[in-house]
């Protein structure tokens, strides 16, 4: 997995002070934080549902969901990546995010003059808790409507062609994953943690994209809706992850 730069964490801890700062005037303004969206959160008892996974990054969250449970007809572009049980999906800045080493330059245009957005899609060989060991993921329980309205949120911010495919741009960060051209404007109060939030709350989660802009503030919102880890599972942080190599190096 490609490591962060040292510009890249300066970034990430500017974006969350800044991040911070913004989320507090916001909670002076607004009325409150968003409750669940009723007739799609939660799932009633004996009802379908469905897990999704929250990934916290540092600077940036990912989101992860079942590869199995996709509706048909949906993430179409799911198809360019070799067959795995899980995907993870984000969204950023499309120079920022795809940039190998981004500079000061990238971050300032990413915030204050995004030029594009991109979606980072991934193949992921094993479960999020095994994938990200070491990293905090968080696992929330979607009813089966809620899950199928966050599947077509994320459908609809691919940005696609004539031939009704988002065009693969290139290999993505890590594991076997590939960029594509995305719907939105990334800009300092519309970042990757957003995003993840917007896809949650389409699927009637009370999350409030608007306390959102790190991933700080994201996690803090996913957590309070999580389903607590299981005993067997309170020392997966621990275990070592499962290697996702590094597309853009070479194998060590």
């Amino acid at each position: 997995m490609r490591t962060s730069t040292g510009l890249r964490a300066g970034f990430g801890s500017v974006c969350r002070g800044v991040g911070t700062a913004l989320c507090g005037i916001v909670l002076v303004i607004a009325t409150g934080c968003l409750g669940p969206v009723a007739s799609l959160y939660p799932s009633s008892p004996g009802d379908p549902s469905t897990l999704v996974w929250v990934v916290d990054h540092g600077w940036h969250t990912g989101l992860v969901v079942e590869r199995a449970t996709i509706p048909p007809g949906l993430w179409l572009e799911q198809e360019d990546l070799p067959p795995a049980p899980y995907l993870e999906v984000g969204w950023g800045d499309a120079a920022f995010y795809r940039a190998e080493n981004p500079g000061v330059g990238l971050a300032i245009k990413a915030a204050l003059a995004s030029a594009g957005s991109v979606l980072h899609l991934v193949a992921l060989p094993a479960s999020p808790d095994r994938t990200f060991a070491g990293r905090e993921v968080v696992e929330i329980r979607l009813s089966l409507p809620g899950f199928q309205e966050l599947a077509r949120f994320v459908d609809n911010s691919f940005a696609r062609s004539e031939s009704g495919r988002a065009p693969r741009l290139g290999p993505g960060l890590y594991g076997i994953s590939a960029f594509y051209p995305a719907h939105g404007r990334y800009h300092l109060l519309n970042t990757c943690n957003t995003w993840v939030a917007d896809a949650l709350r389409a699927a009637g989660a009370p999350i409030t994209p608007a306390y959102a802009m790190t991933a700080g503030n994201l996690m803090w919102q996913a957590r309070r809706v999580a389903i607590p880890a299981p005993a067997s599972r309170s020392g997966a942080r621990g275990r070592p992850s499962i290697p996702l190599h590094d597309q853009r190096r070479p194998a060590r």
